[in-house]
């Protein structure tokens, strides 16, 4: 009755707990290789609290996205406000099969940042949804155009502007693992587009995005003692139909492309975290950008839009107690004539904190944000700093694994 009643009340959670009970129930038949597997459940409750000197979309109020910042004066109302939240708070659950053929692994990860239909709300999201087994990925998890190892100690959830970072639906195949690696992957398309002055002609009124192929990506990763030094790739195909009969037709396509090289650079106990990407329609791969493709004037009305995206951050451990992080991040993009005057072009975005870590797993500390925006022609720009505290309570269990 109990289960009935928290499925109920609680969906997501109700979901959540059925696939706990079900992984840990006992199963007469298992041999005695699953019986050796084991479960890992972690997580962390995070607490945000922060002021906002300027303004942005109330839908993202405790992240800074220059994207989200207004494109005139006073578009969210007038600058200063406190936000609260625990929206960074997270929840997983891994586990570990041996089989004779090899592990088999999993991962099911979900956190309460509402994003999409759910922006500005806390609820669950899902973050990662794979398995593993040999040389072999499938599932939702990290793109291999992506290097996470860029992302900075912060405490600042959404992340640097000019970072590829997207979890994406894929197949992976990883031929060489270790010292050097070799990832490739087909990838879940899709796309957006900004129609710019063209919204409500004709010329678009009747199109509709299509993906024939998969995204193709791609990296090769050296890990050594200094560091590592990673450089990516991704092809993709973009296509527009038109099902107005009406001519024109204005059917087209666009092709996008893009080259990631990173790095992480150790001194002693601190990091150098470096990103350098530049490409065209790869605006959905990247942490905080506009549209893949942009609207033209003329035969041809869309095109995919060129950016770059820097990074470079510094991961600073003072001692056992305390440490540091601060950086340096922009995209910009390369507007179409098509795009208004306010369309977005450049975002850049910056930090430092201090956090402290008084025992294991927990911390706490402060943060100093800033993020700024940059239009297309009309020559508006806009400037948002923020002072933000959280405190992080990180919990880890592991279940089984015993012979």
């Amino acid at each position: 009755m109990m289960k009935m009643l928290i499925a109920r009340v609680f969906p997501a959670a109700g979901i959540v707990m059925g696939a706990l009970m079900l992984a840990a129930s006992p199963v007469r038949a298992q041999s005695e290789e699953s019986a050796k597997g084991r479960m890992e459940l972690y997580g962390f409750a995070m607490l945000d609290m922060g002021y906002e000197s300027g303004q942005s979309d109330p839908d993202w109020f405790d992240v800074v996205r220059p994207t989200k910042l207004p494109s005139f004066d006073n578009e969210f109302g007038a600058d200063g406000r406190t936000y609260a939240g625990v929206r960074q708070s997270r929840f997983g659950v891994k586990t570990f099969s041996p089989t004779s053929k090899g592990e088999i692994k999993t991962t099911f990860e979900f956190e309460l940042f509402g994003v999409g239909v759910d922006a500005g709300q806390t609820t669950f999201r899902l973050r990662h949804a794979y398995g593993e087994f040999g040389h072999w990925v499938a599932g939702q998890t990290w793109s291999p155009f992506m290097d996470p190892d860029v992302f900075p100690n912060s405490i600042e959830y959404w992340g640097p502007t000019g970072m590829v970072f997207f979890r994406n639906v894929q197949v992976r195949w990883m031929p060489l693992m270790g010292k050097n690696e070799v990832f490739v992957a087909l990838e879940r398309p899709g796309a957006s587009g900004d129609p710019g002055v063209l919204v409500g002609t004709p010329e678009i009124a009747g199109l509709v995005g299509r993906f024939p192929y998969p995204d193709l990506s791609g990296h090769y990763k050296m890990n050594r003692k200094w560091g590592h030094l990673q450089v990516a790739g991704i092809l993709r195909a973009m296509r527009w139909d038109d099902t107005d009969p009406t001519p024109p037709n204005t059917s087209g396509s666009a092709t996008g492309w893009g080259i990631n090289v990173s790095s992480n650079v150790k001194f002693s106990k601190d990091t150098l975290r470096l990103q350098v990407v530049y490409g065209e329609g790869i605006a959905n791969y990247m942490n905080d950008a506009t549209a893949d493709v942009g609207a033209v004037l003329g035969p041809d009305i869309g095109e995919a839009l060129p950016l770059t995206g820097i990074v470079a951050f510094y991961d600073k451990t003072w001692n056992d107690r305390w440490t540091s992080s601060f950086g340096y991040s922009s995209v910009d993009i390369d507007n179409s004539d098509g795009q208004t005057p306010d369309a977005f072009h450049k975002g850049e975005y910056a930090l430092a904190n201090l956090l402290y870590h008084p025992v294991p797993n927990l911390m706490w500390g402060g943060e100093l944000q800033w993020g700024k925006r940059e239009n297309n022609s009309d020559g508006f720009t806009v400037d948002d700093t923020r002072l933000q505290f959280s405190v992080r309570y990180n919990f880890s269990r592991t279940l089984g694994g015993k012979s």
